[in-house]
């Protein structure tokens, strides 16, 4: 994995996790669910990289 990638990853992980939160605090449910959807794509994307680098081995 590439550290942009990493980083670009994380990046979308954190900044979901932000949004979460705000979310959380003017109990906007639509911005909770936003948040919950960028962590879940950061973290899907950062699993497919360390499968892809199992693989190169």
């Amino acid at each position: 994995m590439g550290a942009d990638e990493k980083f670009d990853n994380k990046a979308e992980e954190l900044k979901g996790r932000a949004k979460e939160a705000v979310g959380d605090a003017t109990d906007n449910e639509q911005l909770q669910a936003e948040g919950r959807t960028d962590q879940a794509k950061g973290s899907l994307k950062q699993a497919a990289e360390k499968v892809k680098d199992a693989f190169r081995g």
